[in-house]
């Protein structure tokens, strides 16, 4: 069975774990070490007020979160905000990142966003179809931001307009 709830300081360990093994392995994240459950804390300290961070459970286990978060720190970007979903990869390919995304969106609209934008790594074709099943747009490429693995990543601009 699956949950999809706000997260609790409890989940904060599985979270941790979700992320670094996105930092460890792929290109979903740019942060190149491994957060500390000390810095994953504090990152969880910033949301549930105006930005929401939701857990996903599936049969008790944290199988991946999302989030809604500042987009800039200007107050004309007060009503846009960045969306991200991480999941572990036991629980990926199985529809959960269509129930986050779902989640996440309605959430926007009840906290009364504007827009919601999310960079994706190029190549990760999988969360670009996600994306656009929701109807996101593509709107942007910065080339050549990001060095991880030895590469130069790109990062894919995408962004939906609530109405």
């Amino acid at each position: 069975m699956t949950i999809i709830r706000k997260a609790n300081e409890a989940d904060i360990p599985a979270m941790n774990d979700i992320y670094n093994q996105a930092v460890r392995e792929t290109v979903a994240t740019f942060d190149l070490n491994p957060h500390t459950l000390e810095q994953r804390t504090d990152w969880f300290s910033r949301y549930q007020d105006r930005y929401p961070l939701f857990t996903a459970e599936i049969d008790g286990e944290v199988a991946g979160y999302g989030s809604l978060s500042p987009f800039r720190d200007k107050e004309a970007y007060r009503d846009t905000v960045e969306l991200s979903i991480y999941l572990s990869p036991r629980f990926q390919g199985n529809g959960l990142g269509k129930k986050m995304m779902n989640v996440l969106i309605e959430d926007a609209k009840k906290r009364g966003f504007h827009t919601i934008i999310s960079g994706i790594t190029g190549g990760n074709e999988v969360s670009v179809r996600l994306h656009e099943r929701f109807g996101f747009e593509f709107v942007g490429n910065f080339k050549e931001v990001g060095h991880k693995f030895g590469e130069w990543q790109d990062v894919h601009f995408y962004q939906l307009i609530i109405k």
